[in-house]
């Protein structure tokens, strides 16, 4: 299993736009539905009320309490204890009493046993506790609407943005507290799970990626060869030719060696073969590594490729080239601190397939704990952003109504729905824009195919890219929970990178909450606190 870090979040400053852009869009949106509210509602006069709400929140604001924040805080778990909301613990229990009836023999555990035992953890513990947060901030004020018990709260001296951060804080609390019980027990059972000979399979590696580009069987500069594979996402190079592959490790330093001084090149590296021959007969590549600045290289023994595991090949720091000791941080890291590795094929008329992160430095493993934890805090970060979007929602609907609606923003957070919204921003989708592919579905048009010439397209065109750019402010604005997906990492024996995931994951919560507070806000000083 491979994991390849998204390119342009390597640098934190991207990250940091990207919070800018969020944090500022979401409450452009806010501001911009609030005033239109009170437009609808009051007329012209409602944009005197929206001046005078922008005052009155700053003034909230310079005036926030916290003692009267924790106390709403502790209100609500107190509420949130005697609704049996804690109850989850019970079937998290009952998961966990008969799981190892179905996971398994663990006498003799494998690998893949100990990926299903982390992921199985991990997804147990983000199904149970998200429901229960989901329900709690999207029922809790529309509850104390409906019960008046929420009259003795604002007749008291607590403000509305008060009630607002206390609710967020209180659910997210309940949250943290069912979050830190799980996790505990989730990682005490993973290691009784396995066996003591066994526990070395609990890894947590820390990979460092680099550049790569391809060289074709004449040396030059081009791309892997297609093999026939449907999934094009390996290139091929062929053996016994000067088809290479190259990979730039970027600021190579003696960090990246083990503690014995070996550099460790871990690669999952697929083989296909023209002719079969001997099929227990391993192909071979070799690595070679060298300095571009003197042209000193260093190749190693040919090596077997492992075709369905990965596999660790481990380089002395000292090598003999030419009857001469070598350091490859003295010799061969270049001028502008770059290590350079080159694959090649040894097998004749066979073929090695590879991919960008199917190469990677191994850096020193962490503890097992330290990436499992790190899962459960993205897990965490999930928990927060649920509870601060329910509680908004709430504010402006009933119960029900903001329970599907948050539902429905998680599900459009996920990495498909982004992937899909993101195609149709950048025009990578056949067809071209919502009307267009109407008109072209309904006459039978095939997307490739012209449009007849007619001014009335030149509308069309026009109302699809103001479609466009409000998709590009959704896609801003729903949050991006493919950062969160942390788990993944760890059951695959990674440790959770931070600057693609752990510093993006904080970033877009941290965007949400300005915006969320104020939606929150608006809505509990518009609304009429008497319905029901």
């Amino acid at each position: 299993m491979y994991f390849d870090p998204i390119q342009n979040l390597l640098n934190p400053l991207f990250s940091i736009r990207n919070w800018f852009i969020i944090a500022g869009s979401l409450t452009a949106v806010v501001l911009m539905v609030s005033l239109l509210n009170l437009l609808a509602i009051r007329g012209v006069r409602g944009i005197v009320v929206f001046a005078e709400e922008l005052g009155g929140i700053a003034n909230d604001v310079l005036h926030l309490s916290p003692r009267r924040i924790w106390a709403l805080t502790r209100l609500t778990f107190t509420e949130a204890y005697r609704r049996k909301a804690l109850a989850v613990f019970v079937v998290f229990g009952l998961l966990f009493m008969f799981a190892g009836w179905f996971m398994g023999d663990t006498k003799e555990i494998k690998p893949d046993q100990v990926k299903v035992y982390i992921s199985f953890v991990l997804t147990a513990i983000s199904w149970l506790t998200l429901p229960v947060v989901l329900i709690l901030c999207c029922f809790g004020i529309p509850e104390d609407i409906r019960l008046r018990s929420i009259h003795t709260v604002v007749t008291k001296p607590a403000r509305r943005i008060e009630i607002v951060l206390g609710r967020m804080i209180g659910i997210s609390m309940i949250g943290i507290v069912v979050l830190v019980g799980m996790a505990s027990v989730g990682y005490i059972w993973i290691v009784r799970q396995i066996p003591a000979e066994s526990q070395g399979l609990l890894t947590c590696r820390v990979p460092v990626y680099g550049g790569m580009r391809f060289l074709d069987r004449n040396g030059e500069e081009g791309a892997g060869l297609n093999v026939g594979d449907i999934w094009g996402f390996r290139g091929y190079i062929e053996g016994a030719t000067k088809a290479r592959a190259q990979w730039k490790f970027w600021q190579f330093n003696e960090s990246m060696l083990d503690a014995e001084g070996n550099l460790n090149l871990e690669n999952s590296f697929s083989a296909f073969r023209s002719y079969k021959g001997d099929m227990t007969r391993s192909l071979f590549y070799d690595i070679k590594l060298f300095n571009i600045d003197t042209n000193l290289s260093y190749t190693t023994d040919p090596q077997p490729v492992n075709e369905f595991r990965s596999k660790l090949d481990k380089i002395n720091r000292k090598v003999t080239v030419d009857g001469t000791q070598r350091d490859i941080i003295k010799d061969f890291v270049s001028k502008d601190g770059c290590l350079y590795v080159e694959v090649a094929c040894i097998d004749r008329e066979q073929y090695i397939g590879m991919a960008r992160p199917d190469l990677f430095v191994r850096m020193p493993d962490r503890p097992f704990y330290v990436g499992f934890f790190k899962a459960v805090f993205g897990i965490g970060l999930t928990v927060l952003l649920v509870s601060m979007i329910g509680v908004a929602a709430s504010t402006m609907v009933k119960g029900p109504i903001a329970t599907i609606l948050t539902f429905v923003i998680y599900i459009l957070s996920g990495k498909s729905a982004h992937g899909f919204m993101d195609a149709i921003v950048m025009g990578q989708v056949e067809g071209g824009g919502f009307l267009e592919s109407l008109y072209r579905l309904v006459m039978q048009i095939g997307p490739s195919q012209e449009l007849p010439a007619n001014p009335a397209f030149s509308v069309v065109k026009f109302i699809d890219w103001m479609l466009n750019n409000f998709l590009w402010l959704c896609t801003h604005t729903i949050p991006r929970l493919q950062y969160f997906n942390m788990p993944e990492f760890v059951a695959n024996g990674f440790d959770v990178p931070w600057n693609t995931s752990l510093l993006p994951s904080l970033l877009v919560t941290s965007a949400f909450i300005v915006p969320c507070v104020m939606l929150g806000y608006f809505a509990l000083r518009i609304r009429e606190l008497e319905s029901k």
